[in-house]
């Protein structure tokens, strides 16, 4: 029985792709580099720091990692405060009571920065509902790499076999199969082009999962 259920956040919990897209692309305008849509929708699931090594090395960028890391973390924070249009995920937000009120533990497992990830959780009251919040920036390595996930259900009040993990990246979907956690591949309609085959169960809408299917899962 499922005791413990893996949140990721952008385009599972909340959509803020469109303010991390607009944060990033003015911070690449600055920049001077021209980062296309294919190259862009591969940096899914990755951490800012990742992307930003990644960038260095592809553009020969010579600023540091971790100062292009915080100017596009205070362009996002910018936007993200200023962003009227920002909503939970259609469905999320009852399912999240739904499976705390019946005794279920939520760990959020995010490639996203603690800043960012407790400004979503402020903005929409989610603290009360997570037992533990897990972000990306303290592991090296970036999803599709399982740390995160590993690190997560090591939190878990259950074994790793009682976890489910609801993703909705391919880099995400992979790091959860490499941890080999159960994973549900939410087909987001946020999250473009993104590769769901490997979820054991894909689900279109939130209203497709309660308590009782979750905890019956895997």
């Amino acid at each position: 029985m499922i005791q413990t259920v893996i949140f990721d956040m952008d385009g599972v919990i909340v959509d803020t792709e469109p303010v991390h897209y607009y944060a990033y692309h003015k911070h690449f305008k600055e920049l001077n580099i021209n980062v296309t849509d294919e190259m862009y929708t591969s940096f899914t699931g990755n951490s800012t720091r990742n992307i930003f090594q990644k960038l260095k090395e592809q553009f020969n960028l010579s600023e540091n990692v971790e100062d292009l890391v915080l100017r596009k973390r205070h362009l996002f924070n910018d936007a993200f405060d200023s962003k009227e249009d920002l909503y939970l995920i259609e469905g999320v937000e009852d399912l999240i009571k739904d499976l705390y009120a019946n005794g279920i533990q939520l760990i959020v497992a995010s490639s996203a920065s603690h800043v960012t990830i407790n400004r979503v959780f402020t903005r929409f009251n989610l603290h009360q509902y997570f037992t533990h919040i897990v972000s990306g920036e303290d592991f090296p390595k970036s999803k599709p790499h399982p740390a995160i996930f590993l690190h997560a259900a090591s939190l878990s009040i259950a074994p790793k076999e009682n976890c489910i993990v609801i993703e909705d990246s391919t880099n995400g979907i992979q790091a959860a199969v490499s941890a080999e956690i159960f994973c549900v591949g939410y087909n987001s309609l946020h999250s473009k082009n993104q590769d769901l085959s490997k979820a054991n169960v894909v689900v279109q809408h939130f209203n497709e999962l309660n308590f009782e299917k979750v905890s019956n899962l895997n």
